[in-house]
């Protein structure tokens, strides 16, 4: 069993980029990683995915623009975000799968605005 912890959000203006982190405090070696985002009034939904394969999947609305990456060694999963855009501004969430477990982190805001 793991813990979540994302850092790295905040505020950039239209255009800009921001790369969250999510620090886990054990090894995800085994574990599906992603990100997921959530806007006010709306569903949490997925913005990204990296398997223990390093096999990746990304919401059309994001794709192009942001790339998930996964640093086993050092436990983290990184989401790095470029073209932001005002619809992106949502708090963002870390989440770990295995063999049915899931774990979430307590999330990180980021808002796009100038």
């Amino acid at each position: 069993q793991v813990e979540l912890v994302e850092s790295g959000g905040g505020l950039v203006q239209p255009g800009g980029s921001l790369t969250p982190s999510c620090k886990a405090s054990g090894s995800i070696i085994l574990y599906h990683m992603a990100w997921y985002r959530q806007a006010p009034g709306k569903q949490r939904d997925l913005v990204a995915s990296i398997t223990n394969y390093r096999s990746t999947n990304y919401a059309d609305s994001v794709k192009g623009r942001f790339t998930i990456s996964r640093d086993n060694a050092e436990n983290m999963v990184h989401l790095q975000m470029n073209n932001l855009k005002a619809d992106d501004t949502a708090v963002y969430y870390c989440k770990a799968d295995r063999f049915g477990e899931s774990h979430w982190g307590q999330g990180t805001q980021v808002t796009v605005s100038s």
